[in-house]
């Protein structure tokens, strides 16, 4: 599959939010996509699952089976996660007893967590992720498209993902994902491309050396204080330095092993340098972060513990919290995953929503 040129802007005279995007997606690998929030990295992968037209340029070699994980589903939904995807397997055009027995296998391999008949707008927003993942992964698609696939999952959830992307890609399937945490993609992609001012650059071969990438502390310290790494409220968070040599890599990739750190409760912040594996954590969560460390095989070489707080970081409010773990976009993201699993099955699609001509 191949973008050429590809350009996309709302108005005649509105912003290029991808700009002569160039790139090419070879079946059998996982390409990554890093960039900040807003940067348009959704509108690329709406493009790239034909939900949305180019203004310019032109779209190669689609395929036709497609599964797409939007940013995130839409809240309230009142069906439950097994006939959610009953439901989408029968659009996609699978028996109902076929898609009844992978949706069970693939949401078991996501761990997912509660009642999987109760309606999945109750479940938390990884338990909801884990849905929205199985239903892209239902009908073994041959171009997988994801926007940011691990937001809201646990670690052990982390290796059960990734995974799942490894069969697809074994399977000669295109894998195409977005990120902003350049650390969370280091085991799993064959090749990263940075997205900034509507372009895309194709980023170095990943080394040990920056396999862990700089995690957001700002977006990484409100979700772990959100599951209750520092209580609410709290105007200071006093920090801690964590220095681990490197541990035997859970991914099964060389030198790639330490990009999950980001998901312990307490960490702020993940950086490596050579061989090592620089921490910023949470003073009061320091002992617990060191105990999973070691757990994980890492060894600790130093803790640095200054003097005074070196960083501040606010604690969201209630309000902040809940919008969160409950923010309820327009029902754009659930048409656009019925529209591609029509067009999987052969059925004709509503109209894409996008750029204009």
């Amino acid at each position: 599959m191949r973008l050429e040129s590809v350009g996309i802007r709302y108005g005649r005279r509105g912003r290029w939010v991808l700009d002569g995007v160039t790139v090419d997606l070879p079946e059998g690998t996982v390409t990554a996509v890093v960039g900040g929030n807003g940067s348009g990295k959704s509108t690329l992968l709406r493009l790239v699952a034909g939900l949305t037209r180019p203004t310019t340029g032109a779209v190669h070699g689609r395929p036709e089976r497609i599964g797409y994980v939007p940013e995130r589903l839409p809240a309230g939904m009142r069906l439950s996660a097994h006939s959610y995807l009953c439901h989408m397997g029968r659009v996609q055009g699978l028996g109902t007893a076929t898609a009844a027995r992978r949706g069970r296998a693939l949401l078991d391999e996501l761990r997912l967590e509660g009642d999987p008949d109760a309606p999945i707008g109750t479940l938390s927003k990884g338990n909801a992720q884990k849905v929205a993942l199985a239903q892209a992964l239902l009908a073994e698609p041959r171009l997988l498209v994801l926007d940011e696939p691990w937001s809201g999952l646990d670690d052990r959830t982390h290796h059960s993902l990734a995974d799942c992307l490894a069969r697809r890609r074994d399977a000669g399937a295109i894998v195409l994902l977005t990120e902003h945490r350049p650390g969370v993609v280091a085991a799993s992609a064959d090749a990263v491309h940075e997205f900034r001012g509507g372009r895309l650059t194709r980023r170095d071969a990943v080394a040990p050396d920056s396999a862990v990438g700089t995690v957001d502390v700002a977006s990484t310290a409100a979700e772990n204080m959100a599951a209750g790494a520092t209580a609410a409220g709290a105007t200071a968070t006093r920090t801690v330095t964590i220095v681990l040599g490197a541990a035997p890599d859970p991914y099964g990739v060389p030198g790639r092993g330490v990009a999950p750190l980001h998901t312990v409760p307490g960490v702020l912040a993940v950086r490596g340098h050579g061989p090592e594996v620089h921490m910023t954590v949470s003073a009061d969560r320091s002992d617990a972060v060191l105990g999973e460390a070691l757990r994980r095989g890492h060894p600790v070489l130093e803790v640095r513990r200054p003097r005074r707080p070196t960083a501040t970081v606010p604690a969201p409010s209630a309000h902040a919290l809940a919008n969160t773990s409950n923010h309820a976009p327009d029902n754009a993201s659930a048409h656009a995953v019925n529209d591609i699993a029509r067009r999987t099955a052969g059925a004709p699609a509503t109209a894409p929503e996008g750029g204009r001509r």
